[in-house]
Order: structure tokens, then sequence, then C-alpha cells
């Protein structure tokens, strides 16, 4: 059990200004977002890609499988669609091609542009072959970039240490869609670049990143936009959610799973078709195929979750987890997972004959990429960020790696490992309504640096724990803040299985959210962690 956190007390006015303070008092608007042109090489970019069009050039587009490589694709697709010149695309297929742009992907290309979207920026040795073969390379991206940068004509990444957009966290969509501005200035053409957001808001949220300054008004004015969207793909994702009004974490927790869920097993194109469908009979066959992969997506990754536990070595600080014929599509989930439960930074690998490769997640302010990056002599491949990352390598150097990075792991402060929790305070039973749930609704989209406010529930008194859900894997249970108030409260744990303690005392921290079901509006208070 975790340790109970001391928070401060709050009533409504003191948690407004807590919230507020996040932002520095001030929320962004979209005309904040910086002009394309301050990202290094985009004009280069866009005036190549500008010439090939006018050059009637054939023009490749090489993306990637996870939602954030597939809509950057599918916004791509549609621009190219609306000014009408045709665009060859590759997703390249997790299994068989492996990841962005690659010599293997290269051998099935026969153009005289190829841009890259939200990959490349690795891709050393795809840009010497498109060098040799008298192809112009476009690598836009937004991973971290290593010592050595590919030989491209143009690379477009916040992240580079020459480029000087002043926001660096943004995702690889929102790289494509600042391209794409600048390209239709120099094609002059009218193109409603707004008409994207929604599928910009997707990107950001499924990327995990920062739901701060624009891509918090990117997000804002992208779920607004998925309310009234025309778009086949969006009218199928609102009768699907079936809410008066879409959050981050519906994005987040509903639909970014089944759009990954087809790259994971099967082929990103599925989810990318679902996206730029022309009407909603097609939207709705790919949505069914994606629910189906979804679930087989569950199936797997809980089994080998399962076997990946009995791995664990408790003296590790870096989880390192491996096995032969493990689904390499979910190994990025089940790294999340071993993360969840021992509170460690994971590492999973799957084995296919002598090579592995496998997905890490981390925690606190562990970067995990900078760890990999120290043992890089024993790897193929790697990249990503401090949070996430990718990597393959010889089977025979699984073990030498594992002992190496955790010896790393040794020199970290060990409060790097502590989650960040971030409870916001102990708030009254009484000031639990909907003027609360106005004020918490104010400060949405909520993510990746403005987490949805946790507050405590300090030695509260159960009153009954009820199980419900088709396999009564679910609990219901009824508290009592404080011992001074006739007023309980029902909080609900999904996938958790409680009892009533002997003692009849639970501390927890939970979150305030709007369920809607049937019509009714109503306050759900969900249980984030049990001290």
């Amino acid at each position: 059990m975790s340790k109970t956190p001391r928070v401060t007390k709050l009533d409504k006015k003191s948690l407004f200004e807590t919230l507020e303070r996040r932002f520095g008092g001030e929320f962004s608007k979209l005309g904040d977002i910086p002009h394309p042109s301050l990202l290094h090489d985009a004009q280069r970019a866009a005036s190549r890609i500008a010439r090939a069009i006018h050059n009637k050039e054939c023009i490749t587009l090489v993306g990637d499988y996870d939602v954030d490589g597939v809509t950057s694709t599918s916004i791509c697709v549609l621009f190219f669609r609306e000014i009408g010149y045709p665009l060859e695309t590759i997703i390249p297929n997790r299994f068989r091609d492996g990841y962005g742009v690659s010599p293997k992907i290269l051998e099935r290309v026969d153009a005289d542009l190829i841009f890259t979207v939200d990959n490349g920026i690795t891709a050393t040795e795809a840009a010497d072959i498109c060098k040799q073969r008298g192809i112009d390379l476009i690598i836009t991206d937004h991973h971290t970039p290593s010592e050595t940068l590919p030989d491209a004509y143009a690379i477009v990444n916040p992240k580079l240490d020459n480029c000087n957009y002043p926001f660096k966290d943004i995702c690889g969509a929102q790289v494509a869609w600042l391209l794409l501005g600048l390209l239709k200035q120099e094609l002059h053409v009218s193109v409603n670049m707004s008409q994207y957001l929604e599928l910009l808001a997707l990107a950001v949220v499924a990327d995990v990143m920062p739901l701060i300054g624009i891509n918090r008004a990117i997000v804002q004015a992208g779920l607004k936009q998925m309310m009234q969207s025309k778009r086949p793909s969006f009218v199928i994702i609102r009768e699907f959610i079936n809410k008066s009004r879409l959050t981050s974490e519906d994005i987040g927790f509903q639909i970014a799973p089944r759009l990954n869920a087809a790259g994971r097993l099967e082929d990103a194109s599925i989810a990318m078709e679902f996206l730029i469908a022309k009407d909603e009979e097609s939207a709705f066959k790919q949505f069914e195929l994606l629910n189906k992969l979804n679930d087989l997506r569950k199936t797997t990754e809980a089994d080998t979750t399962e076997i990946a536990i009995l791995h664990v070595s408790p003296d590790d600080k870096i989880i390192v987890a491996y096995g032969e014929g493990w689904h390499e599509g979910v190994v990025g989930i089940i790294a999340s997972r071993l993360v969840g439960q021992f509170g460690r930074p994971a590492l999973v690998l799957s084995i296919e004959g002598e090579r592995a490769k496998g997905s890490a997640r981390s925690i606190g302010e562990v970067n995990i990429y900078e760890l990999i990056k120290s043992q890089k002599h024993l790897l193929e491949k790697f990249g990503g960020h401090k949070m996430a990352a990718g990597l393959s390598l010889h089977v025979k150097d699984i073990e030498a790696f594992k002992k190496a990075i955790n010896k790393e792991a040794q020199s970290l402060d060990p409060d790097d490992f502590i989650p960040k929790e971030e409870i916001i305070g102990e708030i009254e039973s009484s000031s639990i309504d909907f003027e609360l749930l106005e004020i918490l609704e104010r400060f949405e989209p909520y993510g990746e640096a403005n987490p949805r406010p946790r507050f405590l529930a300090e030695n509260a008194e159960v009153l009954g724990v009820k199980l419900f859900g088709a396999d009564r894997s679910h609990s219901r249970i009824s508290l009592r803040f404080s011992p001074h108030e006739r007023q309980s409260h029902e909080l609900l744990a999904f996938r958790e299985v409680l009892s009533v303690p002997e003692d009849r005392k639970m501390t927890c921290s939970y979150t305030v959210n709007k369920n809607e079901f049937n019509g009714r509006t109503s306050i759900q208070l969900m249980i984030e962690r049990i001290y």
C-alpha cells in the first residue's frame, strides 16, 4: 500500500485558484499558434513539395502505425484530395515492414519526392539510399533526434537544436499540419486548415502531449468541432460515445485504443480508411473492424501480461521482461501495465528468431529514452522520448542489456521513481455538486501536464460495497467522508473487487466526473488509488 499523501483542505474558491495557476492565469487561443515558418526547414520543405506539384512529380508519403502517425497521414491525404493532386501513401506494417521510412519500405517506392510524417528522425540509412537514387527526402517528425541526423533534403522537427519554434512539445500531426499550412500559401490554394482541428485533437490526446499552451487550445477547439463535424468518421464516433459533449478522456480511453488496435494487431490502414471515409457506411464498416481488433487486443494483452508478471525480478530498478511469441503489437501496453503494478519503468520485448523488439514505458521523472541510449552499443535500433521508447536488439544481448541498464539506473535519484500522483487536496463532502462540476469543466481538457484533479478521502467510513458488471469485477463503494456529516457518496472502482475493511475505514484518491446515461446527467466519483 502507498503512503497517504499530505494534502491541503480546499473549498471551491481555492480549487479554482489552484487550477488557474497551472496556466499562469491565462489560456492560450488558436491565434497564439506560432507561425509555421518558425519551424526549421519548414519553408524549404513546403517550397520543394509545391515545386513537385507544379512539375507533376511523383510524391510518396510515409506515415506511422500509431494514432499520431495514422492521423498525420489522414490529414495529408485529405489535404491532397482537396487540392486534387495524387499522393502515394504508405503506412508501414509493424510486422512486415518495421518502423518508419526504411530500406525495406524504399524497395517498393518509385518516387521523385518522399516526405515522412511522425517518423524519420533516425532514418540515416534510408536517407542515404534516397540520395543514391536521386530522391529528395523530407522528414517531418517530433521524436528526439540522435547525434547523427539523416542526410535529407529537409528535416522539420521542433526538437532540433537549431529550431526556433517556441512550443517544442507538439505531436507529429501538428508538425504535418503546420507544414501543410505553408504549402497552402506556396500553392495559393483556398483550403480551410481549421477543418482538421478534430483530427489534430485526436492525435494530441492519443500521443499524450501536454495539454497546456497551444495544445490545450487545439484540443478544446477540436473537441467542440467533433460535436458538429459532418466527417463520416466523427459522426460514427459521436454515435458510439453517445454524450452531449466529448472530452479528452473519451478520446484517450475509448477512441485511441480502437484506432491503435489496427496497427498493433493487423494493419494501420484500417484506422486510416476509417478516418478518411467518404460516407458513413464505409466508416461504420471500418469502425466495426476496429472494435473487433480492440477486443482481440484486450484478450492478447491480458494473457501475455499474466506471463510477463512472472518475469519481474524484485531487485531490478528497471523491469526487463521478454518472451518468445509474445505479440509485438501489445508489448507497449504490457509495459504500461507492469509500470502500473510495480511502480517501476518497464521494457517488454517480443522474441522472434535471433531478434528481440519491444517497447518501454517510464514513471515519475525517469527518462527511459536516456537510459536506453546509454546502452546503444548493445542495440540495433532505438528511438522515442522521456516517457516511452522503442528498441530492437539481438537475443544474445538481452541479459547484458538488462544488467547494464539496471546498473545505470542505480545512479538515479530515488525520488525520480515516485509517480506523479498530484492529489490536489481534500474537499468537503457538501461541496461535491454541479457547481463544482462547472468549475472542473472550465479547466478541461484534462490529460498530460493538466491532470484531472484528484481529491483525497482520508479515513472515510465504508457504509457498504456492492459488486456489479457481467462478471461482478467492478465495485460500488458507499463512503461517509467524515463522522460529522450525514451525507454519503458512492464511488466506483472499475476492474477492482473490493470488500468492507475490518475497521470499516478507507483512504483513497478519487476524481469527480459528469455521467450521462439515458438522457440523465449525474455526478460520478471514480476511485483512483486506495492507500
